[in-house]
Formats: structure tokens, C-alpha cells, sequence
């Protein structure tokens, strides 16, 4: 077998595992409803199934990355798609909330060891001068999984039934642990050490499960409640502590050498931006398809996916020319066009045509596939080539925390506008004909309102995209780090 073929089986291998774990933070969301049907419980208990998953997700992200790079990618790897395929499996085949809940906690766990180890094992199965092409493609199957999750989700409850968003990893996850076992060579950083980071790992799992949690429940507790700003409290206690182990320890998990690098830190940022973006166009355009225009959740999933269009028409040509010609323009402009089509969607009004929204969400899916590629492309060319796994975790890292932020931010500032408009509108009148049509543009305003201020969000995105590279060498893989 040639080595082109061997290359190409190894990245379908990684693809199908990077797909999976991505494809899962969304595809569950439209299920929902009939996963309430059958097991009961409220909405809160329910809500559970999509919050586990991240949770654990964001969680687990940065120490995955480290085990990684101690003990072998590959070995990692396959651990990760095993965990998620059996894990898969079992949640399909569940009898109760808790259990399903349980599965996927695992399944976010699992995902966790996925998606890091993607870049790191692509980079080391490529020659460099193809990887900007291999982040490009990386890019936009990220966008494709993230996008297609609501279509994928819908279409498998209505023509088959919810076990089955599950039941569709069982043979992915089969095919790339059989792939990854015979083309992937293994890798490894050398100079990770082999003793375990236990202060380190403590320290940013504590942080982030408090900080992520808080997020989370922040609807149910109040920005202003003593549990919120106790769990931030901690979080902020436990990163602290983090750091300080890290400063301290002989074999740090993160070496503190990489935050020096300006272009990292400002990858990391762009991250954060991007995550939230994601997640807000996302979750404010499925309940004004569904809530506003009346769009059924079904049609609402596919309208959706156009996203994934836009990403893959960008992504793949984002990559190579930005390993070329340098990430921060790119970055920069995607950022600029998913700010702007976030804002163009307050134009919409009740009585939109889907084309008019399908339009702006393409216009948004390029801009994702125009800045993501380059930055991740970005985050890994700027540091020592030994520290791309860990490089790579930190990224993925803030692009978790980032949509976690997202969902708190903008829920809290729809529910403000909403309160607000219909207020108003209540105050106005109460004719039965005019009332109706009040609180319909009511809802329409309130919408109007949160997608200026989704908008809005995207701006320090655009300042830190254009530090997101550095016009100089990848330094040497031998460049001690401490």
C-alpha cells in the first residue's frame, strides 16, 4: 500500500473520531422532547443529557491532552473512541434518566480525549508543508458536525427514534478504532516526562468544573446568587492554584513558557469568541425558527445546517493559504463576516422567508470556515513542535468554555429583552386582536435586540485574531521548555 493511501486511511480514522465527539454536543438537543416523553422528569432534570456531555467535555480537555503527549496519542486515541463508542451504545440501550445521564457524562469524557489528540495525530501523520490543507479539512468537519447535529438529530427521531442519535456511533467508532490500529504510528512528546501532573490536573479540572457548572446553572441561581458567585469563587481558587503548580512543579502539564507567546495567547482568546458565536447564532436562530416563525423543529434543523455549507466552502481554502500567507487576516475577516451576518439577523421579522435566513446563516458558516482553520492552524505553528498536543488542549479548551459562556450570556440577555418588550407591549393595550399582534412583534424585537448584541460580542474576537500569528519561523522542536 502506498504511502498516500496509508496517509489518507489514517486521517479517516481521525476524522470519524473528531466527527463524533463534535457531532455529539448537538445532535442531542432536538431530541430533547421525546426523552422527556418516555423517562419523565422536568425540563431542568432533562436538560441534563446535553449538559453532562459538555460538562464533562470542557472538563477533562487540558489533562486528556497532557496523558496524550506522556503516553502515546494513538494508545489515548483509542482509548477515547472505545470509551465513546461502548458509552454510545449503553445510552442508547438505557431504561432510565439517570442512566442516560450517566452514558453521557462518559460519552463527554470520551470527547474530551477525542477532539485533542485529532491535531497532534494529523500533523505527525502529514509532512508539514500539507498542514494547513489537513487544518483546513479538520475546519470544516468541525463545522459540519457542530451544524448538522440539529438535522442529523431530527431526522433519526422522526423516521427511527432518539436511541438511534446513539446507535449511529456504534459502527463509526468500530471503523475508526480498526483504521487507527493498523495506519496510525504512534506518537508522543519526549519531553513531557512520564510522572503525572496530579497538582496540575486538580487544580484546572477543579476550575473548570466549577467555572463550567456555574455557567451552566447560572439561569436557575442569578448572576448576583451566592451559589453562582461562590462556584466562580472556586473556580477562580482553583485555577490560581493551577498556575501555581505549574510554576513550581518539575514537569508542569502546561508549560507556562507557552503563555509568553502573544500569538498563542490571542489563538486562545479567538477561541473563546468563536466557541460563543457558534453557539449563539445557533441557539438563538432554532427558537426564532421555531418560537417566532413558527418553523417546525425538524425544518428548523435542516435551515440550520446551512451553516455547514458556508464552513465547508471556506474551510478548505482558509488552511493552506493561511499557513501560506499568515493566519491573522483571515481570522480576522471570518470574524468580521460571522459578526456582521449575527447582526444582520435583527432585520428578520416574523413573516421572513427562510431563503432570508438560510442566506445569513451561509454567510456566517464562511465566516467560521474563513477564521477557525487559520487560528487552530495558528495556535500550533507558533509554539515548539513538541508542545502541538498540549497547544492543541488549550485551544480546544476555550472553545468550550467560550460556548458555555455564550449559552449563559446571550439566554440571560434574550430573557431581559423579552421581559422588557412585552412589557411594553402589554402596557399598550389590550385589544384581543392588536394584543396578539403586539407580543408576536414583541418577540420579534426582543430577538431583534439579541442578535445586535451577538453581534457586539464578536469584536474582541476581531482584535485578538489580528495577534493571532507571528511572521516569524516555527521555533525549534528542540527550544527547551520549561
Amino acid at each position: 500500500m502506498g504511502i498516500g493511501m496509508r496517509r489518507a486511511l489514517s486521517f479517516t480514522a481521525i476524522v470519524l473520531g473528531f466527527f463524533m465527539a463534535l457531532l455529539d454536543t448537538t445532535i442531542i438537543n432536538i431530541a430533547l422532547p421525546e426523552m422527556t416523553r418516555q423517562f419523565g422528569g422536568s425540563v431542568s432534570q432533562v436538560s441534563w443529557v446535553m449538559n453532562g456531555y459538555n460538562l464533562a467535555f470542557a472538563v477533562f480537555i487540558l489533562t486528556a491532552s497532557r496523558l496524550a503527549d506522556q503516553f502515546g496519542r494513538k494508545k489515548v486515541f483509542l482509548i477515547g473512541v472505545g470509551m465513546f463508542t461502548l458509552s454510545s451504545l449503553l445510552a442508547g440501550l438505557s431504561t432510565s434518566l439517570g442512566m442516560l445521564i450517566l452514558f453521557r457524562v462518559i460519552q463527554g469524557l470520551a470527547g474530551a480525549i477525542i477532539v485533542p489528540v485529532t491535531i497532534p495525530l494529523s500533523t505527525t501523520t502529514f509532512p508539514k508543508e500539507m498542514h494547513g490543507l489537513i487544518i483546513g479539512i479538520w475546519g470544516a468537519v468541525s463545522g459540519v458536525a457542530a451544524a448538522s447535529g440539529p438535522a442529523l438529530g431530527g431526522i433519526l427521531t422522526q423516521k427511527l427514534s432518539w436511541e438511534w442519535i446513539f446507535f449511529v456511533n456504534v459502527p463509526l467508532g468500530l471503523l475508526s478504532i480498526g483504521l487507527t490500529a493498523m495506519f496510525i504510528q504512534e506518537s508522543r512528546d519526549d519531553s513531557a516526562g512520564r510522572s503525572i501532573d496530579y497538582g496540575g490536573m486538580l487544580g484546572i479540572t477543579g476550575g473548570m468544573f466549577c467555572i463550567t457548572y456555574a455557567l451552566i446553572k447560572v439561569q436557575d441561581y442569578g448572576w448576583s446568587s451566592r451559589p453562582f458567585l461562590g462556584l466562580m469563587v472556586a473556580g477562580v481558587l482553583f485555577v490560581v492554584f493551577f498556575f501555581l503548580t505549574q510554576s513550581k512543579g518539575k514537569e508542569p502539564m502546561l508549560p507556562l513558557s507557552l503563555l509568553k507567546i502573544r500569538a498563542f495567547n490571542s489563538t486562545s482568546v479567538s477561541m473563546i469568541v468563536l466557541g460563543a458565536a457558534l453557539m449563539n447564532i445557533s441557539l438563538l436562530t432554532s427558537f426564532y425558527l421555531t418560537r417566532v416563525m413558527g418553523v417546525s423543529e425538524l425544518k428548523a434543523g435542516l435551515v440550520l445546517s446551512t451553516m455547514a455549507l458556508g464552513s465547508i466552502a471556506s474551510s478548505a481554502v482558509s488552511g493552506p493559504l493561511s499557513a501560506k500567507y499568515g493566519s491573522s487576516l483571515f481570522a480576522a475577516a471570518g470574524m468580521v463576516l460571522v459578526g456582521g451576518a449575527t447582526y444582520s439577523m435583527s432585520g428578520l421579522e416574523a413573516d421572513s422567508t427562510l431563503g432570508a435566513v438560510m442566506l445569513r446563516l451561509a454567510a456566517t458558516g464562511f465566516g467560521v470556515g474563513l477564521s477557525m482553520p487559520p487560528v487552530m492552524s495558528s495556535a500550533i505553528r507558533v509554539v515548539p513542535e513538541d508542545k502541538v498536543g498540549i497547544a492543541s488542549g488549550v485551544t480546544n479548551m476555550a472553545k468550550a468554555l467560550g460556548s458555555v459562556l455564550g449559552v449563559a450570556i446571550i439566554v440571560t440577555v434574550l430573557q431581559h429583552n423579552t421581559t422588557r418588550e412585552l412589557s411594553a407591549a402589554n402596557s399598550a393595550g389590550t385589544e384581543a386582536g392588536a394584543g396578539v399582534i403586539r407580543q408576536q412583534q414583541a418577540a420579534v424585537d426582543a430577538f431583534s435586540q439579541t442578535y445586535k448584541f451577538a453581534g457586539y460580542l464578536l469584536l474582541p474576537g476581531i482584535g485578538a485574531a489580528l495577534f493571532s500569528d507571528e511572521c516569524r519561523q516555527r521555533r525549534s522542536s528542540s527550544v527547551h521548555v520549561q
